[in-house]
């Protein structure tokens, strides 16, 4: 196989925790890159060489590739010899893919064709949305539908590359980690393998695209229902009187056991989304995956109604509630069961003041600030101020507080950290 590397221009469609750190680690290895955006904020602060959230090391390598005049920021789709679409893919109401931001970036990359480029999807998607990107393709542009070919294929490479990065290591991982890149034909794959091998030190194995795009939603699968069995653990170990996390760090000296362990849920942008991806692809056969998503997504109710209990000592009861990211030590709010279960202590306990504390963030999301009850403050100060402490988030810096401020409080653990 030519495993050549690809040169020329590259537009990124999504300037978000993907498509930024990709942007940045092509432009700091000397490709053209042109990130493109709806939010105006976004685009001006990548202009600026700035990053609008937060990402250890990504900083660095987007105002120094701004500095060099490798990375520039539009909110107009540019003609480029390569496409990588990195924008949301949600679910609906019913756990069905909304795919319409995948569409309306086809719709905008489509004019500006001339035919030989490479259309790379990145976002997670269900089997068959790469196959779909190419018939849009072919449907808006006919005239770049080649000769003789009786599904419509247009002269494009249209593949699909999904992300496999952790947050707070994403330019590390971003580098490292192998690459599954599957391609509508193998010619396809071919072509779009070339433009990760630009920054990629990982193997990068190529399929087809459906394959791909199913391997990525297996991925978290695999990790959620792993997830939901420490959750329903923890469940009946309370119910039972028993520490959970004894229990599973003594089941763990089995030899071949890795229990995981359990949380207040599951959050994020992969995790809590993508097997639901699965159970719409095939709901009659994901009984076991549906059931995993439905332990999980019930985690931050069951915390939200004990720690309602657990106020029912108290007259006027403050509880602090730590952490609202989705994991430790970044500031992604999406899909987080820390912001479910403060929405959810404050509906159910609407006389009651809780104190956030959040140390990546600096305001209260939308979803909180419409409770007059719910107000943002300091860990020290929120502690001090409580009866009830409820740990959400195992941030580092909540390991720097001193264990004496609990002294006296009521301490409810979601995370295992003071244990």
């Amino acid at each position: 196989m030519n495993e050549h590397i690809f040169t020329g221009r590259v537009a990124i469609l999504g300037l978000g925790y993907i498509g930024l750190p990709t942007a940045a680690a092509l432009a700091t290895r000397g490709v053209e890159v042109v990130g493109v955006d709806v939010n105006a904020a976004t685009v001006a602060a990548v202009s600026r060489g700035e990053v609008p959230f937060v990402e250890p090391d990504l900083a660095a390598a987007v105002s120094g590739a701004v500095a060099m005049g490798r990375l520039t920021a539009s909110s107009e789709v540019p003609h480029a010899d390569a496409y990588i679409v990195a924008v949301p893919t949600p679910f609906n109401d019913d756990h069905s893919a909304d795919l319409r931001y995948v569409r309306s970036a086809v719709e905008s990359i489509a004019p500006h064709l001339r035919g030989g480029e490479v259309v790379i999807l990145e976002s997670t998607s269900p089997p068959g949305t790469t196959e779909g990107v190419s018939r849009w393709l072919a449907e808006l542009r006919p005239d770049l539908v080649l000769p003789h070919s009786s599904e419509g294929v247009p002269d494009v490479y249209v593949a699909h590359c999904p992300e496999r990065v952790l947050p707070g290591k994403i330019m590390i991982e971003m580098v490292t980690n192998d690459r599954v890149v599957g391609g509508v034909t193998p010619r396809c794959a071919q072509q779009a393998a070339a433009v990760y091998r630009v920054f990629s030190q990982g193997e990068i194995v190529e399929s087809d695209a459906a394959s791909a795009e199913m391997a990525k939603l297996v991925e978290n699968a695999y990790r959620d229902v792993n997830i939901a069995f420490a959750n329903e653990l923890s469940l009946i170990s309370e119910d039972l009187e028993l520490d959970v996390w004894e229990v599973i760090r003594l089941a763990n000296h089995h030899p071949r056991v890795n229990v995981l362990t359990p949380g207040p849920g599951v959050g994020g942008h992969c995790i809590a989304v993508d097997p639901w991806f699965i159970v719409g692809a095939a709901p009659e056969r994901s009984r076991l995956i549906r059931t995993a998503r439905e332990v999980n997504d019930l985690k931050p109710h069951h915390v939200a109604e004990q720690v309602a209990a657990k106020s029912e000592r108290f007259r006027n009861p403050t509880i602090a509630c730590l952490g609202l990211a989705y994991k430790a030590n970044i500031d992604d709010l999406r899909e987080s069961p820390a912001v479910e279960i403060v929405a959810a202590i404050a509906e159910l306990l609407p006389q009651t003041d809780v104190r956030v504390a959040e140390p990546m963030v600096h305001e209260l999301p939308a979803e909180l600030a419409a409770y007059p009850n719910v107000k943002l403050d300091g860990a020290a100060d929120a502690i001090a101020a409580s009866d009830i402490v409820v740990l959400l988030v195992d941030h580092d810096h909540f390991k720097a507080l001193s264990r004496s401020r609990l002294a006296g409080k009521v301490v409810y653990d979601t995370r295992g950290f003071w244990r």
